[in-house]
């Protein structure tokens, strides 16, 4: 069965900014990750969520310049109504976690993709989805 993974923003950013942590290669993580999708042939889901996220910090120009790279690898999934109302539903419930990242989790859980990231909230929401770091996924 083909690996669904579906990448946060903050990822993306670790890779296209070769970001560290001050201690750890948080780029390098995550393009060896990257990596050992295209060399398995995973898919990478991606949603107008990400997109909109990646605006706030990049240009369009930029965007693609961060995607090309794995192009062959993505794949765009629609974010429904239904995914939305049950992300602003939870959120009344978990305060610890923003509305969107709620989102993500969802639109991860329906996707049947694994939600790769390193923001703190999404370890609230574990129970929506199954979340890693990008250095936890072993391919086999």
């Amino acid at each position: 069965m083909e690996r669904r993974f579906y990448v946060d923003t903050s990822v993306r950013r670790d890779y296209f900014e070769d970001r560290s942590d001050g201690i750890r290669p948080l780029g390098e993580f995550a393009f060896r990750f990257l990596k050992n999708c295209e060399t398995n042939k995973c898919k990478i889901l991606y949603s107008e969520l990400i997109l909109s996220e990646l605006r706030e910090k990049y240009s369009e120009e930029k965007i693609m310049e961060m995607l090309n790279p794995f192009k062959e690898l993505l794949v765009i999934a629609e974010l429904s109504s239904n995914q939305l109302l049950e992300s602003k539903m939870l959120a009344s419930k978990i305060k610890e976690a923003p509305q969107p990242d709620i989102l993500h989790a969802i639109f991860a859980r329906d996707n049947s993709a694994v939600l790769i990231t390193r923001d703190r909230h999404f370890d609230y929401l574990r129970d929506i989805a199954e979340i890693r770091m990008p250095e936890q996924i072993i391919f086999d």
